[in-house]
């Protein structure tokens, strides 16, 4: 069984680009937005995937996502309630652990967050210094509810 234990915040500089070792541009649509399921479709750089999320427990959530072809994912796109979310996705490095910042495009610019994936939910990290407000369990900051 795949758990997800991931802490968001959102982002107050834009120090993360330089900071960042690359980023991708990623697409993706909901198949399903119910809370106890979201079903996801993501193009990401030139792959296709799909994901399925249980519903959130505090920072932890299961998680299962699969690659799929990238022809099949872009099909699925256009099957997704709008919007479809357009975002640059940046890898930043800080102090052994991989940050996400997700830089959003569109309706949804400027908002940027980061998050990071982590063994456990006590687990102790540093934050990078373009790290502002926990919103970890704030359901406003889903991807699935923007």
């Amino acid at each position: 069984m795949a758990i997800e234990i991931e802490h968001k915040y959102l982002v107050r500089d834009e120090s993360y680009k330089a900071m960042a070792c690359r980023h991708v541009h990623i697409a993706q649509g909901y198949l399903s937005r119910v809370p106890e399921r979201t079903v996801r479709v993501r193009v990401k750089g030139e792959r296709g995937y799909l994901t399925v999320k249980g519903k959130n427990r505090g920072d932890a959530r299961l998680e299962f996502e699969y690659e799929i072809p990238l022809d099949d994912a872009r099909a699925m796109l256009g099957l997704c309630k709008s919007p479809i979310i357009e975002k640059t996705r940046w890898f930043v490095e800080f102090e052994g652990h991989t940050w996400e910042v997700d830089e959003f495009h569109g309706a949804l610019a400027p908002l940027v967050t980061a998050e990071i994936e982590l063994d456990h939910s006590a687990h102790d990290y540093p934050l990078p210094p373009f790290i502002g407000q926990e919103v970890t369990g704030d359901p406003a900051y889903y991807n699935s509810n923007l």
